[in-house]
């Protein structure tokens, strides 16, 4: 049997007509992360919740020296990343939360990045909690 077609057609088509055969796709790529070798551009990332492939790749990378204000953003990234893992480190009722909300969503492939985008704006511009 030869076919051009979309395999899902063709494995709907094997399957509700017929118990004989059933054609399951190859995925290429099931689970990457990072680069394929040091040498590629390529950055492969696989979201562990909805298993979707996502690739990017850096383009003319920055060879001179970061400015006071990508300094001043890199401690302040800094700063938050350790809060968040204290907080995920931790038996709290804002742990329990953060949980219950990233079991009910599919963008964030990791409990860390959706708390980190989560609570990222209860900081101010230097990484010190707001209001505490």
């Amino acid at each position: 049997m030869v076919y051009a077609g979309d395999p899902k057609i063709l494995l709907l088509t094997l399957t509700k007509f017929s118990k004989m055969a059933e054609i399951k796709p190859m995925a290429l790529i099931e689970s990457m992360k990072k680069k394929v070798c040091e040498h590629s551009d390529v950055y492969f990332r696989t979201n562990k919740r909805t298993g979707k492939v996502t690739t990017g790749k850096l383009c003319n990378p920055s060879t001179k020296e970061p400015s006071a204000s990508q300094t001043a953003a890199k401690a302040r990234f800094a700063k938050v990343t350790t809060a968040v893992r204290a907080i995920l480190a931790g038996s709290s009722e804002q742990k329990t939360q953060l949980e219950a909300e990233y079991k009910s969503q599919t963008k964030y492939g990791s409990l860390f990045g959706y708390a980190m985008h989560k609570l990222n704006g209860n900081y101010d511009q230097n990484g010190d909690l707001i209001g505490g």
